[in-house]
């Protein structure tokens, strides 16, 4: 089959340039004289380019002809690149104008990680004279990622292609190899953010994935901000940009980009196909964090329930012209599809799934209830995903919940009791962090977790508020707050972290917020808070005793 600009070509041009493909290229050559000197007769008689796609056995794949000035090379997915530095094809064309390797010729070679591309120009009388050579190297990241030859008489070329190839692929494969064991990490990402948001709001948001990226144990290799006038539907993406991402991606070697918009499941795909890599969304990522994160029975299943509801709509496959179920004329046959089948599978896990979460809430509430008829104050601590809200439930609490430096460390809900002077006893619940535009299905899947609220007399709203977004938060938290109705909830807001801070600082913000100021890790800072939460829980019982800084568990 030719490829490219066929139209207005002659018969006998056609059979000629098919005949192309009988023709064995020498493994350690670039192209053989007598391939070279046909490709640029035929460049010259038509006045377009002819270019030959070459497997390292010599074998010819593809004969293209484009116009005067390039050509379109077509779709190689049948020569995946997998796991390899090069494809294993390379381009050899003609220039007719006898200029070197174009721009167009260079992005080629990067896109596709072709093993080298030549550009042989014809002569006045249609012989082959200076070529020149492109090829993809190893080594910084920073620079480019091709280099280029001079140009060099074609009958003058020395360059043993086999022997180069082994080589320059074995030390791009040392490289990476020693990359990968320099970086710890699961995955080397790339970020993208595609958003028509403000510009300040757009680096907030990618700031945080990075930071989510990073609680997942992913090496974060680099950003790609664009901020279009208007957003592609195609590939969410633009075009140029897209081309970029491949370069930039295969520069630094990265195994994932991770977009910090939804992508739809077409989008998800076709950039999948255009950088052969795994392409995730946001909202995977925090699928992901959750799945590592959650131990407790009830945290397995609320994360495997948001992940099918997730996948179901994209679980994709011929339509619904082809279904076995639609019934009628054509729908008639042996039984249902694989897809079909796999929906059906997929519904029927999220019923049993629904139902074993229902009964774990039922229990739930059956402990919330016995509470209730104790008379024990519940206190809930909410606020923003890595705020230090397990750290302060250990601080006050004396106990050994999991706590790390990392969005989401905490999934599952842990209960203490805290006992106050005077005998008197509260329960104390860590809450799921919170984050801006959680992903509805996990939202509603932790609603029963966050349920643990509704019985609460009183909810910590606590802040990190030595981080710059502070604010931002704040607003979120609130938001879901409001969303859950809980807005008319007794609501005590709490600035953790105020030892990152200057006091004059730290003291200013609580002022200014009616914050009452802490630091999780420094128990002399805590018996502000057990004042404050004493006098709220209690205030018509007197002044509240001195606190010795000890907790009671």
């Amino acid at each position: 089959m030719l490829h490219g600009n066929l139209s207005g070509l002659k018969t006998k041009d056609l059979h000629r340039l098919e005949r192309l493909y009988r023709r064995k290229i020498p493994v350690d050559a670039v192209v053989s004289g007598e391939t070279a000197r046909a490709i640029t007769e035929l460049s010259l008689e038509l006045n377009r380019q002819i270019g030959l796609l070459i497997q390292r056995n010599g074998q010819i794949t593809h004969v293209i002809v484009g116009d005067a000035k390039g050509l379109f090379l077509p779709d190689l997915k049948n020569y995946p690149l997998g796991q390899k530095r090069l494809r294993g094809l390379r381009l050899v064309h003609t220039h007719l104008n006898r200029e070197p390797l174009t721009n167009d010729d260079l992005t080629d070679l990067a896109l596709l990680r072709l093993d080298l591309i030549a550009a042989v120009c014809v002569t006045a009388d249609g012989f082959p004279g200076l070529t020149y050579i492109g090829v993809l190297k190893p080594g910084d990241a920073q620079r480019e990622v091709y280099e280029t030859w001079p140009g060099e008489d074609f009958h003058h070329l020395s360059l043993d292609v086999r022997a180069f190839l082994d080589s320059r692929e074995e030390e791009m494969q040392r490289l990476s190899t020693s990359a990968r064991r320099t970086v710890k990490g699961d995955e080397q990402a790339i970020l993208v953010s595609v958003s028509t948001a403000p510009k300040w709001q757009q680096e907030d948001s990618v700031s945080e994935l990075d930071e989510l990226a990073r609680s997942s144990n992913v090496v974060v290799l680099d950003h790609i901000v664009q901020r279009p006038q208007k957003i592609d539907p195609s590939h969410l993406i633009g075009a140029g940009k897209l081309k970029d991402l491949i370069i930039r991606a295969m520069q630094l070697g990265a195994t994932i980009i991770i977009f910090d918009q939804d992508l739809t499941p077409a989008q998800g795909t076709r950039i999948a196909e255009a950088t052969e890599l795994k392409v995730i969304d946001r909202t995977q990522l925090i699928l992901d964090i959750f799945a590592r994160r959650a131990h407790s029975r009830e945290g397995k299943v609320q994360v495997e329930l948001a992940q099918l509801k997730y996948r179901l709509p994209r679980l994709t496959g011929r339509g619904t012209q082809m279904s076995r179920l639609m019934g009628g004329i054509g729908g008639r046959g042996p039984g249902e599809m694989k897809l079909e089948v796999d929906r059906r599978r997929v519904r029927d896990r999220l019923g049993l799934l629904e139902k074993e979460l229902k009964s774990i809430s039922a229990a739930r509430k059956q402990r919330k209830a016995r509470r209730a008829q104790a008379g024990i104050p519940i206190i809930s601590i909410v606020g923003y995903t890595n705020a230090g809200k397990s750290t302060l439930l250990n601080a006050l609490t004396r106990s050994q919940t999991h706590v790390e430096e990392k969005m989401f460390a905490t999934l599952d809900t842990a209960s203490r009791r805290l006992r106050f002077p005077r005998e008197r006893d509260v329960i104390i619940t860590d809450t799921v962090g919170f984050i801006r535009d959680l992903p509805k299905d996990l939202f509603n899947a932790f609603r029963a977790t966050l349920e643990e609220m509704e019985d609460a007399d009183m909810l910590l709203h606590l802040v990190d508020v030595s981080n710059s977004m502070f604010e931002q938060q704040i607003d979120s938290v609130t938001a879901i707050l409001e969303d859950l109705g809980y807005n008319e909830k007794p609501r005590m807001l709490v600035f953790n972290k105020i030892d990152r801070l200057e006091k004059e600082i730290a003291d200013s913000l609580c002022e200014r917020f009616d914050a009452v100021g802490v630091s999780a890790l420094d128990k002399d800072t805590l018996p502000a808070l057990l004042h404050a939460i004493e006098s709220g829980l209690w205030p018509s019982r007197g002044r509240a005793l001195p606190y010795d800084g000890e907790a009671h568990a």
